[in-house]
């Protein structure tokens, strides 16, 4: 797949660049040690020289001599090494849901506006931005259906201004289309990654089982990963339509619904509610970091919420 726009303008019409003015100060921090490149603000996995003392080591052959603490050799008769916390860069990957569902409260097929899909659209660009701009790594991955073979654009995570306007310019085209696939985009992840980092997930997880995106989550977890997982909730799904008898449309290719909703509203409306619950506590069971956001809520304001609870 190719992430290349030719001749046209990679301006996102996403990035409201002046209502992002009061954020750039606003660091996104990890919540975990994490694995990087360069010299940065964030605590590492790795304990090297450069940073806040926080142990001692034996010796070993093959150790840097410089490191070795001669005051402790002295009184131990041993030779111990000073271990340090490093400060690292941020690696960052977004993955966001296009599936069908993500149309909900769209306008129409070729208008998404008002939608999940556009709501994720807003949010990732603004939060793309940021680490950008705090000069940290972001990379994007998101699943498009051809035929019945899913197939995953990505573009690894980099910190360079170029990769800012890709991502944005990536976010803009996406369409809602098809079938959940965010199991089969995780699993190709897991093969594309090699260093560790935070993985961004954006999904109404409107799936048929859960089992094979934990299961997935999990092995992130496995290799140091912190995950964190956007569920978003159109205020329509909360709730049933007033009135008595509706027409439902599948916008995954479910076909269609006719019904008396009255009949249904309470047992509608309680068994979503559990299905978010039990989404919820599936993310956190795998050791995901979980955060329910209805839609209806200003991206911005959720934006603030989260960067804060992150320095928390």
């Amino acid at each position: 797949m190719s992430w290349k726009s030719g001749s046209n303008s990679l301006a996102s019409p996403y990035l409201e660049s002046l209502r992002l003015t009061g954020f750039e100060k606003m660091r996104f921090t990890p919540q975990r040690h994490v694995e990087g490149a360069y010299s940065g603000r964030h605590a590492s996995r790795r304990k090297g020289g450069a940073g806040e003392f926080v142990d001692f080591r034996e010796y070993t052959p093959g150790d840097d001599l410089r490191r070795v603490d001669w005051k402790a050799m002295g009184r131990m008769d041993r030779a111990y090494l000073k271990l340090y916390q490093d400060e690292t860069d941020l690696n960052c990957t977004l993955l966001i849901d296009t599936s069908g569902s993500m149309m909900q409260g769209g306008k129409s097929p070729r208008n998404h506006a008002g939608s999940k899909l556009e709501w994720a659209q807003f949010f990732a660009t603004a939060l793309s931005h940021l680490i950008v701009v705090q000069r940290d790594a972001v990379g994007l991955l998101q699943s498009s259906a051809v035929s019945e073979k899913p197939a995953w654009d990505y573009l690894p995570p980099s910190c360079s201004l170029q990769q800012r306007g890709l991502i944005h310019h990536g976010i803009a085209r996406m369409v809602p289309k098809g079938p959940t696939q965010i199991d089969g985009a995780l699993k190709d992840l897991l093969l594309r990654v090699r260093r560790r980092g935070v993985l961004l997930l954006l999904s109404d997880f409107l799936v048929d089982d859960m089992a094979p995106i934990l299961g997935s989550l999990r092995q992130f977890r496995m290799r140091g990963w912190e995950t964190v997982a956007f569920h978003l909730i159109h205020p329509d799904e909360l709730r049933l339509p007033a009135g008595n008898a509706f027409r439902f449309i599948g916008l995954e290719q479910e076909g269609f619904l006719q019904c008396q909703v009255n009949s249904l509203r309470r047992e509608y409306e309680n068994k979503f509610n559990q299905y978010c619950e039990s989404v919820r506590k599936g993310v956190q069971s795998v050791g995901g970091n979980y955060h329910r956001i209805e839609t209806s809520k200003s991206y911005l304001e959720v934006l603030r919420s989260f960067l804060v609870s992150r320095t928390m």
